[in-house]
């Protein structure tokens, strides 16, 4: 199983429950294996239409579903949660990103990791070194594998 790490967030609704609620749908799956849920914290929208503020978080989690199964997985609760793809940066119900999987790089049109824009987003970064004290090691790693 792979260590995976996946940021959630809401600001539309209710916005802890719907977080719970994603959590919920994950610990369901019995190919995904929760290992540590961080804090959440309230953060301004970063870019979009004017919105509301996001509770965020982050989620260590195993797994042996590929970067693109998994993606369909965390697409799939969005979608049952209620999530509309309408406005890019828009208000959203539910969001899930992958945002390292393993150590690994992907660069696809429909999947880029470690997410694009995490190492942009305290909002990310603080609950990830909440979860991983140790993570800057990977991130050294992941970086150095990235300018090349």
């Amino acid at each position: 199983m792979v260590e995976v790490f996946v940021g959630i967030g809401s600001n539309l609704g209710n916005r802890r429950e719907n977080i719970k609620k994603a959590i919920g749908y994950l610990e369901e799956d019995s190919r995904i294996v929760i290992e540590k849920i961080s804090s959440v914290i309230e953060t301004e929208p970063l870019g979009g239409p004017p919105q509301g503020k996001y509770l965020n978080g982050v989620i260590k989690i195993k797994t042996d579903y590929s970067p693109k199964e998994l993606l369909g997985v965390l697409q799939r609760i969005e979608k049952r949660m209620g999530r509309k793809r309408e406005v890019r940066f828009g208000p959203r119900v539910i969001d899930l990103d992958i945002l390292l999987y393993g150590e690994e790089i992907i660069d696809d049109p429909e999947l880029k990791i470690p997410h694009p824009r995490m190492f942009e987003r305290e909002f990310v970064l603080g609950p990830l070194f909440e979860l991983e004290p140790g993570i800057e090691k990977v991130l050294k790693k992941i970086t150095e594998k990235l300018r090349r």
